[in-house]
């Protein structure tokens, strides 16, 4: 494992001398425009495992994604090895189905400190709710980032953050009333504690996640990269393509459904994925939205 062959994967080739915040910002978004949120290993037959050199040869040699395990922990071993101050933290994240708070801790975050203050660097959510650059952790601030307006708020030692969304313009009304588009203009994300987590923190939680039919992993075949200005996802035979701020306070969703024969292209193209197994696609309609 070195660093070199990560940059190479991400085309990172930035200064590498500095441990501030303006170098680990640019690392951060050559990380998640170049590797993509996804759980597709349960839907072709393989396991996800937390090893971090198994991690390493998927995300980099294999030019694969990962889950927020995966993405956050070669975030974070990748940002130890720079000399930054990073350390993880485990987060539960918000379902807007059951309306509450997921009673396992099943995130894992990435905690950076620069000169005496703390930032989030999550690289590991997807979609809308991926945010671009470190988010210093104060309670109460607006952030406004590309995405939208993040913030957190913390309230007996527990921190929350929450999205505010623009507008949404759907060009293809038969997707209008989508269960994959989020309809609350501000929403719930997860919630954390400042305690410190380590990988094996997260055993439990991963193999829970690929096998339990609760799972909202096994639910549904995930594939996310974000972009100059937007993301793309491929959620089953969903494509869509989010354009942020396409007008003043809206972002474009464009929206189409692949024939089978189409998945693997599509991965190729959009994602850069190229898979060793037959996937086998699934969206069983539910709690997550774009």
């Amino acid at each position: 494992m070195n660093l070199e062959e990560y940059f190479a994967r991400t085309g990172y080739k930035g200064s590498l001398e500095k441990q501030d915040l303006e170098t680990l910002t640019d690392i951060f978004q050559h990380h998640i425009r170049a590797v993509p949120f996804e759980n597709l290993s349960i839907h072709c037959g393989e396991k996800i495992t937390l090893e971090l050199e198994h991690v390493y040869n998927k995300i980099v040699r294999k030019k694969r994604g990962g889950w927020c395990m995966e993405n956050n922990q070669l975030l974070g071993w990748v940002l130890k090895h720079l000399g930054y101050d990073a350390s993880f933290l485990g987060a539960y994240v918000f379902n807007p189905h059951q309306n509450a708070y997921a009673t396992i801790m099943t995130h894992l975050l990435v905690k950076v400190v620069i000169d005496g203050k703390a930032y989030i660097v999550d690289g590991g959510f997807g979609v809308s709710y991926q945010m671009w650059q470190p988010m210093e952790l104060v309670s109460g601030k607006d952030q406004p980032q590309a995405p939208g307006v993040f913030r957190f708020t913390e309230k007996n030692a527990v921190w929350y953050l929450e999205k505010l969304r623009r507008k949404q313009y759907i060009p293809n009304q038969n997707f209008s009333n989508s269960d994959l588009l989020e309809k609350k203009e501000c929403r719930k994300v997860y919630m954390f504690s400042l305690e410190p987590r380590t990988v094996e923190d997260f055993h439990f939680q991963c193999t829970y996640l690929q096998t339990s039919p609760d799972s909202l992993f096994t639910k549904k075949s995930i594939c996310t990269l974000q972009t100059t200005d937007g993301f793309r996802a491929l959620i089953g035979w969903t494509l869509t393509e989010t354009t942020y701020n396409y007008k003043e306070n809206m972002d474009l969703v464009e929206f189409v459904t692949l024939e089978d024969e189409e998945v693997e292209k599509t991965l190729k193209e959009k994602f850069n994925i190229t898979l060793d197994r037959k996937l086998v696609p699934i969206n069983v309609k539910g709690s997550y939205t774009i």
